[in-house]
């Protein structure tokens, strides 16, 4: 009776050897086949990361040099302080774009020239507000120099223009 007892009580999804084995097979092989799947969705095709491409331009972009450097004629002759300004300075000073003093005016340049040339090229070697820094860029700071000389001056300043250092 007991035996009897024992196999009424049992009751699940799994009635049969015939499901048993159905059950094992599938829980193993379905996932190997999902997984399988998977992998060759993944590896079919070509995706690139968002943003890039493979144009040869991007590609030599994204492989170029770290750094670079540049031969520059040590004994070429330097600029003065107008053609400096014209170059690199005129296009924010000549407009007054992003906050920056105006070429020759009094007022705007009255309490920058209070602070003294020394203060005016750190400014412009090193980048203020929305300056950037000129210093290492196509002008040697001799140059740079120059131009904030020629600018203060215009704006009422008596500042001399700096000159080179003698070689010893």
């Amino acid at each position: 009776m007991s035996d009897n007892h024992h196999e009424e009580d049992h009751t699940g999804p799994i009635k049969t050897p015939k499901q048993l084995l159905l059950a094992v097979g599938y829980s193993f092989v379905l996932p190997v086949f999902i997984i399988i799947g998977l992998v060759y969705f993944v590896t079919s095709a070509n995706k690139p990361q968002a943003g890039s491409s493979n144009a040869p331009e991007a590609v030599a972009a994204r492989i170029q040099k770290v750094g670079a450097v540049e031969i520059r004629d040590a004994n070429r002759e330097l600029k003065a302080g107008a053609d400096v300004f014209k170059a690199q300075c005129s296009a924010c000073h000549a407009t007054g774009a992003a906050g920056a003093p105006k070429f020759g005016d009094k007022a705007a340049w009255g309490p920058r020239i209070g602070k003294g040339y020394e203060a005016l090229l750190t400014s412009a070697l090193k980048g203020k507000g929305a300056m950037g820094a000129q210093g290492g860029g196509d002008f040697e700071d001799l140059e740079i120099g120059r131009a904030v000389v020629y600018m203060a001056n215009e704006g009422g300043a008596k500042f001399s223009e700096p000159k080179k250092a003698e070689a010893k």
